[in-house]
């Protein structure tokens, strides 16, 4: 079983993650990364990811979040103009996103990834909790505890 609560330091060993060669647009861009965390329904997790200098293409197959820790990136989306990113700035790509990359030297990043739920399952999915959420507020103080 797992822990309620894991924590981790950003200054993991990270392990080769090849860029598809065919994304590639100049340089040679060596991708290294770590996952952290897996949710237990594994719809969402967590990695620390580093990439030397290089451009490419990235297509986002699900929700990911973005911190950059280190270093900084120019990114090119679909209808926007370039534009640099570095150290504290935070990202949001949406699954079906596509952005060019270029990473200046050097740029290490902690990335939340999350699966996105076809709509109905997000709208039960919302009841659940909402309901949820009223049952745990009904609950007297004393029951909490259990």
């Amino acid at each position: 079983m797992r822990a309620a609560i894991e924590a981790w330091h950003c200054k993991v060993d990270l392990k080769p993650s090849p860029i598809e060669p065919s994304w590639i647009i100049e340089g040679h861009p060596e991708a290294r990364n770590c996952v952290l965390s897996i949710s237990a329904d594994g719809a969402a997790f967590t990695l620390i990811w580093s990439c030397t200098e290089g451009k490419f293409n990235w297509y986002y197959d699900v929700d990911e979040t973005i911190v950059i820790l280190e270093g900084s990136i120019v990114l090119e989306g679909e209808g926007t103009p370039p534009k640099r990113y570095g150290v504290g700035d935070v990202i949001y790509f949406r699954r079906g996103a596509h952005a060019k990359w270029h990473v200046e030297g050097y740029v290490k990043k902690v990335a939340f990834f999350r699966q996105t739920n076809p709509f109905p399952l997000g709208i039960a999915i919302r009841a659940a909790n909402k309901l949820n959420s009223l049952i745990a507020r009904r609950r007297p103080a004393g029951l909490l505890a259990e």
